[in-house]
């Protein structure tokens, strides 16, 4: 083992200093190359010889696979740091430099990015609390660096300008700068985690480090050493790994690691010696571990004592921070009771054996104070203290006080950050303090930041001892935010009870008001004169407040709920006012006139929802300028208010409508009036936009909205600047963690939005300026507020680059317009049409590019996509009154590109999935004695009969016999089966006494499901959707009970679930195409295909599906001959053992043509195999015994 005395150190840090090898000229100058080519008006002020083509080439790769984290790609290929050269990397130090540090300032980068992206972050409102903030500059300019979310903020405090650091995709967790202020690395905790190292003097990403934690727990501590060299970190997993980095080499993986023991507790805060790179020291609560790396054999030892109460015969504490002692041969531990705990470094002589190896021992516990310690580092020649009261203290070496400050009254210290600058010589004009020692000699110690516990940041100077308030941002979660209606004022509500006022265009700080501990502000909202301001607390109280003073502007707040107000809207006319708060409630206020002098007064509330309300919208109708409101809950009911009809205490309600079966709605707006009919925009669960009419609430549209990982969760139209531009509008969204822009109409094509992580641990809220040129984003538990610059010139850009008319819908599909899907969707659309004129007909056949409206949901089932009975009226209602406002005429066909456009828009964006069954049987059934839920065969019957959209007798006995294979091919739809009598059969002898969802799902529908499936692991669509939403699109649930009824309605929806599936595999494997009345859409169905794209592994899904039918059909008269048709058994004339059997899932072996047994000659004719697959649907075969073709194929083929 190594071992080395501080002398010895001392010399080997002199002699690597004098190895440097400078590589910093190379590395800026590539850097500036790099910001010219991709922002060719930049201006930088970094100077240096320009690079080779070659080698800016080489940078150039580099460059595009370390911003790939930035776009949300993770490519895994080999990624090489530019940062150190074959030959001199490890040699090289990143120390010294030659550029500017202020030339981070001085370029436009901003103003460029602007250009190129339809959303550019310009500024970050707030700051996380709970991580250091560092000084970076305190000369010419005074800079800050912080964290902000999942970006890190380098502050000029002189300027008022901000350069974002932009590149994770998680919440950054800690961050740590080098000695000279240089290089800052940043990292985050969660899936697909990074670690960044960033050059602070250009504010541009010089190293990524991907994959740093494969198990996805992400970095909980991070550290650098004096020299820049190497990274520490600590992950933040259960079992926490310790790594040392040699990040400025081109290699992928950790110098060495070590695995920590889950009783050592959450390692949190770590730190290198500052003379001596191999050793380290972190610290959890509980356990201070030291850490020496043996870099010759790539190993990490540790040593970490356990420390009791019977150590010292004294409590200890929780420890807060450790670090290296001045003398370098101790360490020291802060804990929450005052005390330090002194640690003796033991390393083993020279002559000791290899294998042994330094270690620590507890020495002495010092009491330096009553107060908590929160904070503890070294700085020149002392040690200091921040604690949990404010102060601040300074210690020599013999741990002697030598100053503190304590009258400044600050609340608990979180960091210090001490100047990279060396304080000045006393003077005369100096004024430092004395110190506490009997010479009473000048205090002279570097300026330095202080972040306190309440989210406040100062600065010190020392030489007169000045304290300077930087900001002060809130502390709590943030879920209110918005913008005055015609000034560029910003309103930050915090749970902390601050509103904070900003003027966001000069980015400055105008007022605020903190309320009383225990009011924390939920929600706020101007009235459209923009005088008074709403707020909504966490307690249920509603103040109504002046927008410039912030004062009330009632005498009492207005207490009329327990639980927290969540939504505020005020009229048009500024005369009414509701609220809407957790407790399912709408509360309405209004303007009366009492003594010459207008007041608000509470008016009514109601009840009116049975779960959360999602959305409060107040409108005008279209005959009179009276308001009219509306609420919508998540328990997917749409509710009209009577506002003329309401009086004191009694809110009357107009009209309920539910707006979807399964999915919820998550929050509604007004359209815009970009046609004569005017609409209420709902988003749904789904990933729908639906469009109802605004008068009869009527569905009048269904559309496929953005889909970034999760549903849309609040919407705002941005405002326009002129007449020329209402025919053109846009709309601002947020969804879980992501903000986006979307062109109006919307219509499905998903080049016409675009969207970009803001929040990753979740939006709370969204608000727009009054111009439209900035959107503003709340964070939630990150505490903070990002301002973004729309540019709608880049997303128009975007649009056309996607293509014109049809061409962004083929790519929704799996293999595009030339793809085997949109094929099979040409061969079901022509078969449909020789459907539609009769199968038997002997007359000419008229070709045409459309087909009854009638045949549109027999192609849906054919293609795989089984929509319930509300879905085809809602289908149906689109179609046939999609021209009537401008014609006045119903539709009554359609063409095969609206087909298109109503299947990608209508369909579920992510298929279904097993889960979505035993999702089902959760809610409907009981756990059973081997754990699984469960549901009685009678009770099972029951439910279908009597609930939900239950079945009939009939239907029910249908539905089974034909999954049983009971019925023939084409059951109760083709003419040759008129005569075949259905059989008899015994449901309780069929079915098992107990059904779970894998019975189910296997015996009863006849699905192979994977192993994996049943594990809870889906693939659908043949792609992983970022987070799984459970779909619920094809429930065919009846009408929501009145609000009077508070008894949950999720059983009705789980079990018309079930019975849609029973419904449409049923119908698929015993129903066939034919015309008809719309009872037979009830009645025709075909067996689940799947996804257009193959089916991957865990897909709910029988077999693969059959190969593509030929695109072209036999024409009139080409001499091809029909076969004979052989009737099914059962029928007069059927072949004995053709017919369908009794084992549920088993398959004849066809001869050719699909025929059992050994029939003649050729495969079928081409218009055979689509009329078969839009019968049956591909796949059909594999659940049940296939009889012969019927009649009216042949007919189709002649």
């Amino acid at each position: 083992m190594l071992a080395v005395t501080g002398q010895e150190i001392a010399e080997q840090a002199a002699g690597e200093q004098e190895d440097i090898i400078t590589v910093s000229q190379e590395i800026t100058q590539t850097l500036k190359s790099m910001k010219q080519l991709f922002f060719p008006g930049s201006r930088s002020g970094m100077s240096g010889s320009s690079l080779s083509s070659e080698e800016l080439s080489e940078k150039l790769e580099v460059l595009k696979d370390e911003e790939n984290p930035k776009k949300g790609a993770r490519q895994q290929v080999k990624r090489v740091s530019y940062l150190a050269e074959e030959g001199e990397a490890a040699q090289a130090s990143l120390v010294a430099s030659t550029t500017e540090e202020d030339a981070l300032f001085n370029s436009d980068d901003d103003d460029d990015k602007a250009t190129v992206f339809p959303l550019t972050m310009t500024w970050a409102f707030g700051w996380n609390s709970s991580l250091p903030v560092f000084s970076l500059r305190d000369e010419k300019c005074r800079a800050l660096l912080y964290v902000c979310g999942h970006t890190a903020v380098i502050y000029d405090v002189f300027r008022n300008k901000q350069h974002h650091l932009e590149g994770h995709s998680n919440v950054i967790s800690c961050l740590c700068v080098s000695e000279d202020r240089r290089w800052i690395a940043t990292a985050d905790t969660g899936p697909d985690c990074l670690i960044i190292i960033w050059d602070s003097f250009t504010g541009i990403p010089v190293h990524t480090i991907f994959d740093s934690c494969p198990d996805g727990s992400g970095i909980k501590a991070i550290a650098i050493t004096l020299d820049a060299k190497y990274l520490a970190t600590i992950s933040d997993s259960k079992i926490q790994r310790v790594c040392i980095w040699k990040w400025t080499l081109a290699v992928e993986t950790p110098a060495c690691t070590l695995d920590l023991h889950s009783d050592y507790g959450l390692q949190n805060y770590i730190t290198f010696n500052p003379t001596n790179n191999k050793e380290l020291v972190s610290n959890s609560k509980t356990q201070a571990i030291y850490y020496y790396w043996h870099e010759e054999k790539n190993i990490l030892l540790h040593s970490a004592p356990l420390l009791t109460e019977k150590t010292f015969n004294k409590l200890v504490g929780k420890f807060s921070q450790s670090v290296f002692h001045l003398d370098v041969t101790q360490i020291l531990s802060a804990t929450m009771e005052g005390k330090l705990v002194v640690w003796d470094v033991h390393r083993p002589p020279p002559s000791a054996a290899m294998l042994a190896c330094p270690y620590i021992k507890p020495c002495k516990l010092v009491h330096l104070q009553k107060e908590a310690i929160t904070v503890l580092t070294t700085v020149d020649s002392y040690v200091i203290t921040g604690d949990i009261k404010g102060n601040i203290k300074f210690y020599d070496g013999t741990l002697s006080i030598v100053h503190w400050y304590s009258n400044f009254k600050l609340s608990a210290i979180r960091t210090l950050s001490f100047s990279k600058t060396l304080p000045p010589p006393p003077t005369e004009k100096s004024n430092y303090p004395p110190d506490c020692t009997l010479k009473g000699d000048f205090f002279i110690v570097r300026n330095f930041i202080i972040g306190t516990s309440d989210a406040s940041v100062y600065h010190l100077t020392t030489d007169g001892t000045k304290l300077e308030k930087l900001f002060v941002e809130p502390k709590d979660a943030i879920c209110a935010i918005t913008c005055h209606p015609y000034q560029p004022l910003l309103a930050v509500g915090s749970f902390c009870g601050m509103i904070k006022v900003w003027d966001y265009r000069k980015k400055t700080y105008l007022f605020s008001r903190f309320f009383e501990k225990g009011l924390g502000i939920h929600s706020l909202t101007y009235n459209p004169e923009g005088a008074i301001l709403g707020v909504g607390f966490t307690e249920g109280t509603v103040h109504i407040l002046d927008a410039m003073s912030l004062q009330n502007e009632i005498a009492e707040p207005f207490k009329y709920s327990r639980s927290a107000v969540t939504h505020i809207s005020f009229s048009h006319d500024s005369q009414f006012m509701a609220t809407a708060d957790l407790s399912y409630t709408v509360a309405v206020y209004r303007v009366v006139v009492r003594n010459g002098k207008r007041v608000w007064e509470y008016l009514a509330r109601l009840r009116s929802h049975r779960k959360r309300i999602q959305s409060l919208l107040f409108g005008v109708f279209l005959d009179s300028n009276e308001p009219r409101l509306l609420s919508l809950g998540k328990d997917r009911l749409l509710i009209e208010y009577n506002l003329t009809k309401t009086c004191k205490d009694h809110l009357h309600v107009m009209d309920i409508h539910r707006t979807d079966q399964g999915c919820y709605p998550t929050c509604m707006v007004w359209y815009p009036p970009l046609t004569k009919e005017l609409f209420l925009l709902i988003c749904t669960s789904g990933y729908k936009v639906k469009l109802f009419n605004s008068t009869t609430k009527m569905c009048r549209k269904t559309l496929l909205g953005p889909t970034y990982g999760s549903p849309i969760e609040q919407i705002q139209l941005l405002p326009v600047k002129t007449t020329s531009e209402l025919q053109k509008r846009y709309m601002a969204f947020i969804n879980r963690d992501k903000v986006g822009l979307q062109i109006l109409p919307v219509d499905g094509n998903p080049h016409k939005t675009c969207a970009i992580i803001c929040h990753p641990n979740g939006v709370s809220g969204l608000t727009l300026s009054y111009d439209g040129c900035y959107a503003f984003t709340a964070g939630g538990h990150d505490r903070s507020v990002l301002q973004w610059r729309i540019n709608l010139s880049a997303l128009d850009a975007a649009v056309s680059l996607g293509g014109d008319d049809l061409t962004p819908f083929y790519g929704l599909v799996s293999g595009g317009r030339e793809g085997q899907f949109y094929r099979e969707l040409e061969d079901y659309y022509y078969y449909s049409q020789l459907r539609s004129q009769g199968i038997d007909t002997m007359e000419s056949r008229a070709v045409s590019e459309h087909i009854c409206l009638s045949e549109l949901p027999f192609i849906m089932r054919a293609i795989g996509f089984y929509p319930s009975e509300e879905m085809i009226d809602n289908m149906f209602n689109e179609i046939k009154f999609g021209e009537y406002v401008d014609t006045g005429k119903l539709v009554d066909k359609i063409s095969l590109p609206d087909f298109l456009k109503v299947y990608i828009n209508h369909r579920p964006p992510f298929g279904n999935t097993m889960g979505d069954i035993q999702h089902s049987f959760a809610v409907l059934g009981h756990t059973n004695s081997e754990g699984k839920k469960a549901i009685q065969r009678k009770d099972f019957l029951r439910l279908l009969q009597t609930k939900g959209e239950h079945m009939t007798q009939e239907e029910m006995l249908d539905c089974f016999a034909s999954l049983f294979g009971m019925n023939p091919e084409g059951w109760k739809s083709e003419p040759a089966t008129s005569s075949f009598k259905a059989p008899e059969f015994s449901l309780e002898e069929e079915l098992p006494d107990e059904i779970t969802a894998e019975i189910f799902a296997t015996e009863i529908l006849g699905l192979t499901i994977s192993e994996k499936l049943i594990q809870g692991q889906m693939v659908s669509e043949g792609r992983r959707a970022t987070i799984r939403i459970s779909q619920l699109c094809e429930s065919n649930s009846r009408p929501e009970s009145p609000p009077s009824t508070r008894r949950s309605q999720e059983p009705h929806r789980q079990l018309a679930l079930l019975q849609l599936r029973l419904r449409t595999q049923a119908r698929g494997q015993a129903a066939r195409l034919s015309p008809g009345s719309a009872h037979t859409a009830r009645l025709t169905a075909c067996p689940p295909r799947g996804p257009p794209a193959p089916a991957a592994s865990g897909d709910v899904s029988s077999r693969e599906a059959p190969p593509a039918p030929p695109r072209a059909f036999p024409a009139a008269g080409s001499g091809v001959s029909a076969r004979p048709w052989l009737p099914p058994e059962g029928v007069p004339g059927a072949v004995a053992g053709q017919g369908p059997g009794r084992q549920r899932g088993a398959r004849v072996a066809a001869g050719p043509g699909g025929r059992t047994g050994g029939g003649g000659g050729a495969a079928p004719p081409l218009g055979a195999a689509a009329a078969r697959r839009l019968r049956t649907g591909p796949g059909a075969r594999r659940h049940r015994l296939c009889p012969r073709e019927p009649a009216s194929v042949a007919a189709a083929e002649r």
